[in-house]
This record gives C-alpha cells, sequence and structure tokens, in this order.
C-alpha cells in the first residue's frame, strides 16, 4: 500500500505540474504580447511624457514601474489559477469518483465520498502541494524576500506533516485527518485497517 499510494501521489502531482508548465507557457506569451506591443507601449509612453512637465527621468520610470506591475499581475494570476485547477481536480475527483486519477490506476479509494470529506481534504492537499508553495513564491517576486523564505519553509513542514504520518500506524496524511477520511485499496472492508502508505494525497 505504501508504494502504491506513493505512485498515486506522484501521478496526480505530475498533472499538476503538467498544468503548471501550460500556465508557464501561457503567461510567458502573455508576458511577450505585452513586452512587444510597440504601438500601445509609444502611445502610453507618449502620454507619460507629454502630461509630465519635461521630467523626462519620471516619465520613463513610470513607462518602467507600469510594465514591470503588469509582468508581476500576470505572473501572480497564473500562480492563482494554478492553485485553483489543483484545488478543483482534487475536490471534482474526490466527490464524483472518490479517488483521484493517480488513486484510480492503483487502485486506490478515499472514503467517506461526501461532499464536506472532499471539500476539507481538497483544501488541505492543495495547501501542502502547491497553494503555500505559490504564496511563497508570489512574495519573492513582489520584493518580499524574507517573508517569501518563512513562508516557503511553512510550505515544506506542511508537506512533511501532511506526508509523513502516512508511514505511521493509522496511515492517515494530515488531510485524512482534518477531513475524517481515509486512502483504502478498491476491495478493502470499510472496517479492516489498511497496510502501508506514503505522500498524502
Amino acid at each position: 500500500m505504501r508504494l502504491r499510494r506513493a505512485t498515486a501521489w506522484f501521478i496526480d502531482f505530475a498533472l499538476v505540474v503538467g498544468a503548471a508548465s501550460l500556465l508557464a507557457l501561457l503567461t510567458f506569451h502573455r508576458v511577450t504580447l505585452l513586452v512587444t506591443d510597440v504601438p500601445s507601449l509609444a502611445t502610453k509612453g507618449g502620454l507619460d511624457l507629454v502630461t509630465s512637465r519635461g521630467d523626462v527621468v519620471g516619465a520613463s520610470e513610470h513607462l518602467g514601474l507600469s510594465l514591470w506591475d503588469s509582468v508581476v499581475l500576470d505572473v501572480e494570476e497564473a500562480f492563482g489559477a494554478l492553485v485553483l485547477v489543483t484545488f478543483l481536480y482534487q475536490w471534482a475527483c474526490l466527490r464524483l469518483l472518490g479517488r483521484t486519477l493517480g488513486k484510480g490506476l492503483l487502485g486506490l479509494r478515499v472514503t467517506p465520498r461526501l461532499s464536506r470529506h472532499a471539500l476539507r481534504r481538497a483544501a488541505v492537499t492543495t495547501a501542502a502541494d502547491v497553494a503555500v508553495y505559490a504564496l511563497a513564491c508570489v512574495l519573492l517576486i513582489e520584493g518580499h524576500v524574507l517573508a517569501s523564505m518563512l513562508v516557503w519553509a511553512a510550505a515544506v513542514v506542511l508537506f512533511l506533516v501532511n506526508a509523513l504520518p502516512v508511514v505511521f500506524p493509522g496511515h492517515r496524511s494530515l488531510a485524512d485527518r482534518l477531513a475524517g477520511t481515509s486512502v483504502r485499496g478498491v476491495f478493502q472492508r470499510a472496517g479492516s485497517s489498511p497496510r502501508g502508505g506514503v505522500p498524502q494525497g
């Protein structure tokens, strides 16, 4: 069970990485369009220059900061979209199927399959796998280096706290405990205790 659960987690996380790669490509395309939109930049730069009362340096700085803010916003939106996509994937799979794609391929299921359990489990799993790391990246982009490092450290701790309990008796991750769920084999009876398990999920 430990190996199966670890493999299931890697499959699910690979899907998250795939979504992150697509969002990265989309964001790169958006930033490229923003930077190479010469007519728009020329118009904006000209307007800033005309209204600057001769402060050419200030107008150029304003244009540069405006462009940077737009790039940062695009990147932050990509991180937000990744968190949302990850949560919806976890929640929809658990609510509708009682398992994620990775768990389904490895013959595992999450019980019970109720809406409130799926919602809580999806939220904790998303936070441990993606959301807190995304927050650390956003803080870094915003220039809050120390806060970013602290949040990144918290993300590592949360990931380990969620994953490591699976190797101990009970084999329930933090997501399982907070959601009131457990991961079992498809043909395992609800009363029997699973043997083994690793990374969360």
